[in-house]
């Protein structure tokens, strides 16, 4: 499916750039935006960019040394967070 180059379309991929990198749509969803991604240049630099960011924080917070009792705090607000999203 070609999908015009325009101002609109550039919005709409860079709103969902950070769902994109964290493999957070659908896969029709993915799919335009990779498609987008093919055809413009300027879209296909910011997300680079972003996923280099991304990727570069990643790997920091796996070198931190973080105390038990915060993971086990930070696990139970994720856990009771979840039980709450009706989703």
């Amino acid at each position: 499916m070609s999908h015009p180059l325009n101002r609109t379309t550039c919005e709409e991929a860079f709103r969902r750039l950070d769902d994109f990198l964290d493999r957070r749509l659908s896969e029709t969803e993915t799919r335009l935006i990779e498609e987008h991604l093919e055809i413009c240049a300027a879209c296909t630099r910011e997300f680079t960019f972003e996923a280099s960011v991304l990727t570069g924080v990643r790997r920091k917070l796996h070198q931190l040394s973080v105390p038990p009792d915060l993971l086990a705090r930070i696990a139970a607000e994720i856990r009771a967070a979840g039980e709450a999203d009706p989703d």
